[in-house]
């Protein structure tokens, strides 16, 4: 094991690596699941379309932010490094924290139980042994070599967009079902885009777009990232903008409002009613296939914050040191510890439950910490700026801030709990000695 700065770390990750791990990032299990909860409340089929499409418009004014402060600040670790930069070292420590944990070790471990569900759908396997198994497998690959579990990443994740792209071609090709919603605007539209469940349904779309940010926790590790990481994060949030509309077109136009409405396994009907029976197991392998990829993005992604902060931090110098083969494998055995630890006590819902506040929270703090830096270091060489600015800090302010709002009066107890927890961390990290 060497102790090799970030500076040092081997850079394994060319611009089509960057972008596919943006891509494994952002698609998960939300776009296949929540459809169904938006046409509850929200009947028509372009406003459907239409919340997809903001979502899209919304992670990208965050991808413009995000690649100006990659390209000023090029190391890796995302928010860590940013608030760091622009509010000070405690606050970058906390989202550091919290996007190491909530956003990363949460997930795979939800991930790794979600994929276990669906393989024992195709399978005769257990679920939880299933999962550990998966985790442990995929871990070990990132933890032994940096380029082995790059290469990894890049196949899985051409496999997701392969398998997506022809879901979607076949959808499109097959013949509507009865009574399912028209994806063309009416006199009704206006309607629907005016009302509460669709302010509602936008919360639900973000989440689902989360992720547009990975090629930042690996700034360090792309080659030219002063270039590329920029181009990583719009080309693969434009990417996944443009499957979400074409999945969810699929969805509205293969699935009647009737089963639609309330539904949670969206991705699933959709199949049964476009290939049969058959169609459900089908999706089942699709998804599980589509899991292995967001695991293995989340256990390249997530270390590298501990790493980051192991520079800056000596108490955490442990997690500095990668092996000869350029992996820092202690980062992520630690975070392949977390979640297992989650998969196991099954605690990881309750950490889920605050996670989607808490992460948006941490995105709109950077993105003001950007719109800081402009006024605080109107010097620093900035290879890429904001195109329109100040247009799409703001559109993501207001619009992140809205969402913020609607979590807080839908679930305001853990939210109070959580921004209280929060601030005394804040407090005490500010009033600690050295």
């Amino acid at each position: 094991m060497t102790s090799a700065s970030l500076g040092q770390a081997p850079q394994s990750f060319g611009l089509r690596a960057a972008t596919l791990l943006v891509v494994a990032n952002m698609i998960g299990t939300g776009v296949f699941t929540t459809l169904g909860l938006q046409a509850e409340g929200v009947q028509d089929g372009a406003a459907l379309l239409l919340l997809w499409l903001l979502g899209g418009l919304v992670a990208a004014c965050g991808a413009l932010v995000y690649a100006e402060l990659a390209a000023a600040l090029p190391r890796s670790g995302g928010e860590y490094i940013y608030l760091s930069r622009s509010f000070g070292l405690s606050l970058g420590l906390i989202a550091g924290w919290v996007s190491a944990t909530v956003g990363f070790a949460a997930p795979v471990a939800l991930a790794a139980m979600a994929f276990a569900q669906y393989a024992a759908t195709v399978l005769p396997v257990a679920p939880t042994p299933t999962a550990v198994v998966a985790v442990i497998a995929i871990a070990a690959l990132h933890a032994f070599d940096v380029r082995l579990g790059t290469r990894f990443q890049v196949l899985m994740t051409l496999l997701k967009v392969v398998a997506v792209l022809f879901f979607c071609a076949a959808g499109l090709l097959l013949p509507a079902a009865p009574d399912a919603l028209v994806p063309l605007p009416n006199a009704d539209t206006a309607a629907a885009v005016l009302s509460p469940a669709f302010a509602l349904s936008l919360v639900y779309v973000s989440y689902a777009y989360s992720g547009w940010n990975a090629a930042t926790y690996v700034a360090a590790e792309v080659r030219s990232p002063q270039r590329l990481v920029p181009r990583a994060l719009l080309l693969g949030t434009a990417l996944v903008t443009l499957m979400y509309l074409l999945l969810n077109w699929v969805f509205l136009r293969s699935v009647p409002l009737e089963a639609l409405a309330g539904t949670v396994e969206v991705g699933a009907l959709s199949a049964r009613w476009l290939f049969g029976e058959g169609g459900g197991r089908l999706m089942s392998a699709m998804l599980a296939l589509l899991l292995l990829s967001t695991m293995s993005a989340m256990l390249l992604a997530g270390p590298r914050v501990f790493e980051a902060m192991a520079v800056d931090c000596p108490a955490m110098g442990l997690f500095g040191a990668r092996n000869r083969r350029g992996a820092p494998t202690r980062a992520v055995l630690f975070s392949l510890a977390l979640a297992l630890g989650l998969i196991v006590t099954g605690t990881f819902a309750a950490v889920l439950a605050f996670a989607g506040f808490t992460l948006m929270l941490s995105s709109l703090l950077t993105v003001l910490g950007a719109l800081r830096l402009r006024r605080t270091e109107p010097m620093l060489p900035r290879p890429f700026r904001i195109p329109w600015y100040p247009w799409p800090p703001l559109i993501y302010l207001c619009l992140t801030t809205a969402a913020l709002l609607v979590v807080a009066w839908s679930s305001p107890l853990p939210v109070v709990l959580g921004l209280s927890a929060l601030g005394a961390w804040w407090w005490w990290l500010e009033r600690r000695p050295g």
